[in-house]
């Protein structure tokens, strides 16, 4: 049951960033792109932001699985795509959404692997991909 509202959650949580991206937070988000990515930092916001309502919805949608692992593991690696992101706002100390300090930026790095870890195991995808893997 945790599983289910781990899963609920988390896709919860990537709608509202993902209508976030597109809305309200759309200058925030532009901090994370990174000055070196050769793309309009305007452009990846609405495109992440798009994939971001997506993965969401996805994860309110796929139960049963392989699409259920498959989903998570595919949100997971979303969050390992951003986390470039994430670093350059800490090394290029750019503020954005009230992170104004290298301690709170650096505190807020910590939380990706955990987004990572949520997506994963919330799904079964780990144990998905093994068995997918696994000849019959």
């Amino acid at each position: 049951m945790l599983r289910v509202i781990g899963q609920v959650a988390l896709g919860a949580f990537l709608l509202v960033a993902g209508t976030t991206h597109l809305t309200v937070a759309r200058d925030e988000f532009q901090a994370q792109v990174p000055p070196w990515l050769p793309l309009n930092p305007g452009f990846v916001v609405i495109a992440s932001g798009v994939v971001e309502i997506a993965l969401g919805l996805a994860l309110l949608a796929a139960w049963r699985q392989p699409l259920r692992g498959l989903t998570g593991a595919v949100v997971a690696l979303f969050f390992l795509a951003v986390l470039p992101g994430n670093i350059a706002q800490l090394t290029e100390h750019r503020d954005a959404f009230g992170l104004n300090t290298d301690t709170a930026r650096a505190v807020r790095l910590l939380f990706q692997p955990l987004l990572i870890l949520w997506a994963l195991t919330t799904t079964h995808a780990v144990a998905t991909l093994r068995s997918l893997r696994t000849p019959v």
